[in-house]
């Protein structure tokens, strides 16, 4: 049974654990404002809002409804675009659009207002960068983003308070007033339910999982949602580390990392769009097994390892161990992602390099994703973990290379005998993403990249840094 809050009043639904909410907002709500366009994550159209208690405050987020399951909407109020309109008038962000002409076909519209929607709630001023982040996700078919934008700035301008700010505390003490999901909501609920039902599909954010049923039309009867169990969304750092819960969301993620290891941070704001890094979690990313998931190859030059948990056993493993096949990991029945673990640096002489191709800047899967952590004193290589993605059936070290710098000067002989051990580390597949040659020239040329600036940061090596 999930219970959620709509249009003001708390609904009780006994749906299948699969139904996404796209398909229960057009199917069984009636509410056919939110668009079904790519069904993926990539368009935005069917974006809808939660708002869900952060202390005594609502919290508002944009999701991809063709994504998300029912059971993850649970004690949180479902926002969509018809309840933006009230009292017989349009809502201030639906009339931000009309008054700056962003909209004219108006099928990608309701995403954009849902977006905008969140933005405002977050009441911060207008920012380029920053709105370009809230609306990546949503893509226009017509009317061109800088009408759009326009509507972002007036609203940001002069934000307004609305309906919902005025029912703010009774949707709080509504939502209090949900009864506990069937859903575990601790660890060793948790535990103890995956051990008796090893077959079940744990689902964090189920960005990728969910594809199994809107693209490859699966169903998918055993799930487990982690979204109730506030363990397993906890960041916390030590001196020694950073621990990450395996269903922190992405964006909550970001700040943190961002602050710690900003080519990392960067990384993240092309991971995907907003929805997604929402929903999405480092658990996922690496459980999943793909040998395209930009978070494994930093996370395994880092040095991260992983807590696992079965029943009431824990036991930590090396990232670099865990990966074993496409697809496969050392995750035993029952076992699953507690936390990931990254050490923090100590050494301000270690430096962290990050590089991702894609056809696209943003909102793209890697064609080759690097990562590279590289530590050099009196011009000799002292610290050297380098992994890739797209280069193999995981991500992967390049421990061929690793060897090839470790205890050698930091100079172009050295790079270029490193960048022929990548040939013994990797075997690239050709696909519709680049072809095995491509995938192994960009690797080198990473590799070199990274030497130049290194070795000569004032040359600005990178399209986003000078344009």
């Amino acid at each position: 049974m999930i219970q959620f809050l709509m249009n003001g009043r708390i609904q009780t639904e006994n749906l299948p654990d699969d139904t996404t909410v796209l398909q229960y907002l057009r199917r069984d709500a009636g509410r056919c404002g939110t668009k079904e366009g790519c069904a993926s994550g990539d368009c935005g159209a069917c974006t809808v809002v939660l708002a869900e208690k952060e202390g005594d405050r609502l919290k508002y987020t944009t999701v991809n409804a063709c994504l998300t399951f029912m059971p993850a909407i649970h004690g949180k109020q479902l926002i969509t675009v018809e309840d933006l309109k009230h009292r017989g008038e349009l809502h201030h962000v639906q009339q931000a659009m009309a008054d700056n002409h962003a909209s004219q076909c108006g099928f990608c519209t309701p995403g954009f207002v849902m977006s905008l929607f969140a933005l405002e709630k977050q009441q911060q001023a207008f920012s380029v960068e920053h709105t370009q982040h809230a609306l990546s996700g949503n893509l226009c078919r017509c009317t061109g983003y800088r009408p759009i934008m326009d509507a972002a700035k007036a609203i940001c301008d002069a934000p307004q308070p609305d309906q919902f700010d005025a029912d703010a505390q009774q949707t709080l003490e509504k939502l209090r007033a949900i009864s506990a999901t069937d859903q575990p909501v601790s660890m060793d609920e948790l535990a103890a339910r995956y051990l008796a039902e090893p077959v079940s599909r744990l689902v964090a954010g189920g960005t990728d999982l969910a594809l199994e049923v809107t693209q490859r039309y699966q169903r998918l009867p055993k799930l487990i949602s982690l979204s109730h169990i506030p363990e397993l969304k906890m960041i916390t750092l030590t001196g020694q580390a950073i621990h990450i819960g395996a269903a922190a969301p992405l964006s909550d993620c970001m700040p943190v990392l961002h602050d710690e290891f900003p080519e990392f941070g960067e990384l993240l704001e092309r991971f995907a769009s907003q929805q997604i890094r929402n929903q999405g979690t480092f658990g996922g990313n690496i459980a999943n097994g793909s040998p395209i998931g930009d978070g494994g190859p930093v996370l395994l030059a880092l040095g991260a390892s992983l807590l696992l948990r079965c029943g009431a056993e824990q036991r930590e493993l090396p990232l670099d161990e865990f990966f074993l096949g496409y697809r496969k990991t050392a995750l035993q029945p029952g076992e699953f992602i507690e936390q990931i673990r990254i050490p923090r640096v100590t050494s301000e002489a270690r430096q962290l390099r990050v590089y991702k191709v894609s056809k696209r800047l943003e909102d793209d899967i890697s064609a080759v994703c690097a990562a590279l952590q590289i530590e050099v004193r009196d011009g000799v290589v002292v610290h050297a973990r380098i992994a890739f993605g797209g280069m193999a059936e995981v991500a992967k070290r390049a421990t061929h290379c690793e060897a090839q710098l470790l205890g050698q000067p930091w100079q172009t002989a050295t790079l270029e005998r490193a960048c022929q051990a990548l040939e013994k580390d990797f075997t690239p597949i050709t696909d519709f993403r680049a072809s095995r040659e491509y995938r192994m020239q960009v690797a080198k040329n990473l590799l070199r990249r990274c030497h130049i600036e290194l070795t000569s940061p004032e040359t600005l090596m990178r399209v986003t840094h000078y344009v």
